[in-house]
């Protein structure tokens, strides 16, 4: 297979991969999703927030988490406080939550 051949085969993969996204894909192609997840993890458990405490605890602009809160919520990284206003947010008790907690130690722990 020549070098050209290759190119393509590889273009036609990453498009294929970008049309129908695994899991890890779909949440982390979008940009700020990498920072407000690490932000995630380095919160307290049950500890609640709103959407301007999240910009200022990750270093982004409300706008920022205001654009992600609905992809946060359907991958269930965080879930609604009910009956608050102005509405609050709280890491989820969620099996991807566990699941990143224990991929963050996992990498934190890689080399000890």
């Amino acid at each position: 297979m020549s070098s050209m051949e290759q190119a393509d085969d590889r273009g036609a993969k990453k498009k294929l991969r970008k049309e129908h996204p695994s899991g890890w894909l779909y949440l982390t192609q979008h940009d700020a999703i990498p920072i407000l997840v690490d932000a995630l993890l380095d919160l307290p458990p049950n500890r609640e927030f709103n959407k301007t405490e999240l910009a200022e605890h990750a270093g982004v602009t409300r706008q920022t988490v205001g654009n992600y809160t609905d992809l946060l919520i359907e991958v269930e990284l965080i879930e609604e406080v009910p009956n608050t206003s102005p509405r609050r947010y709280r890491v989820a008790d969620s099996n991807v939550v566990r699941e990143l907690f224990e991929l963050n130690s996992a990498l934190n722990n890689v080399g000890e």
